[in-house]
């Protein structure tokens, strides 16, 4: 008698659940034609300065290869600020990146593009 009691209350509740609309439903949906995840791009970068020195390290994860660049702001208004060569990271490769000013750095970023 117990089991027709709790298989009863199970029923009404699945009946309940299956009567609702579409709409009300938890479902994964792909909107607008997108990937339902973001596509994984860009390497890790490390830099160091010491003193007017600046070496930075790259190391590419992902599988697009990774166009990174250099980029030197120097503190004195008379130095150079330097804009490095592009280097492509190919996947799982890491690339070493070096430049400098006369006197001080003031900042020093990286930049990454993707290449097709």
């Amino acid at each position: 008698m117990r089991l027709s009691r709790s298989l009863t209350s199970v029923t009404v509740a699945v009946a309940l659940v299956l009567s609702l609309p579409y709409e009300a439903m938890p479902h994964a949906r792909v909107k607008n034609g997108r990937q339902p995840f973001p596509q994984l791009f860009g390497a890790e970068c490390r830099t160091t300065v010491s003193g007017s020195q600046v070496v930075a390290y790259c190391h590419n994860p992902y599988v697009d290869v990774d166009r990174v660049r250099l980029h030197i702001e120097c503190a004195r208004w008379w130095d150079i600020d330097t804009d490095g060569d592009p280097v492509d990271t190919d996947p799982a490769m890491t690339v070493r990146l070096a430049g400098r000013c006369w006197k001080e750095v003031r900042s020093v970023w990286i930049s990454h593009q993707k290449v097709s």
